[in-house]
């Protein structure tokens, strides 16, 4: 293009561009009862996930300034982890965390699907652990009615204070919900036990691309 031709007009955010959609789910309801969540086990027929990914060790003490446990933090806080073939997350950015809704994009073959999620609870705490005090920082989000699951997911970062290392959970509970649509229905019977794990295991690698990426790049200061 040169200097005379007419400027591309820049495409709105996804945000804008879905805003009714996000607005419709800010006002639905989670599609299962939390009031019953000690009774979502295995032996009950609930799938229940726990995967974890080590990121780039930091000295110990409390999470460094600039360090891998602030990249993951901000990588997180972005929902930029998930694998973009399988998931886009879609919410208003200056939404504050604690009250977000998301709108997720998922993809399967020719298939596009859309469901709501909302952020149940955010984590910001020092907790012990087997090998000694550790600080988290995460969220998780809930199912919203008219997903094809219904669960609850929590990401969270965990640095251990008195070895240094960082690391990257994610940790699950789901059931598949009531699927009116008999192709979906069978669709996701067989396969989507399969797209939970490749977004799980997709999620890790990504989570550490990013952060290595922000370390070398210097967007935070490189742990000693």
């Amino acid at each position: 293009m040169n200097a005379t031709s007419p400027a591309t007009a820049t495409a709105p955010p996804l945000w804008q561009r879905y805003k009714t959609q996000l607005d419709a789910y800010s006002k639905a309801q989670i599609n299962y009862d939390l009031d019953r969540v000690s009774e979502y086990t295995a032996a009950a027929g609930w799938r229940l996930d726990d995967y974890h990914t080590l990121l780039p060790t930091e000295p110990p003490g409390p999470p460094v300034a600039g360090g891998s446990f602030e990249a993951a933090k901000q990588v997180l806080l972005n929902y930029s982890f998930p694998p973009p073939d399988l998931i886009t997350g879609i919410f208003v950015p200056d939404q504050p965390l604690a009250e977000r809704v998301m709108l997720l994009r998922a993809h399967f073959l020719f298939f596009t699907f859309w469901f709501g999620v909302r952020i149940g609870g955010v984590t910001d705490e020092q907790r012990d652990s087997p090998d000694g005090p550790e600080q988290v920082w995460g969220y998780n989000y809930r199912t919203l009615k008219g997903h094809f699951e219904k669960g609850q997911i929590t990401f969270t970062i965990h640095k251990n204070l008195r070895t240094g290392k960082v690391k990257f959970q994610v940790q699950a509970y789901s059931q598949p919900d009531r699927i009116s649509n008999p192709f979906y229905r069978i669709g996701f019977k067989l396969f989507g036990r399969s797209l939970q794990r490749r977004f799980a295991r997709g999620s890790m690698q990504r989570m550490r691309e990013q952060v290595v990426a922000q370390l070398r790049q210097g967007k935070v200061a490189k742990p000693a």
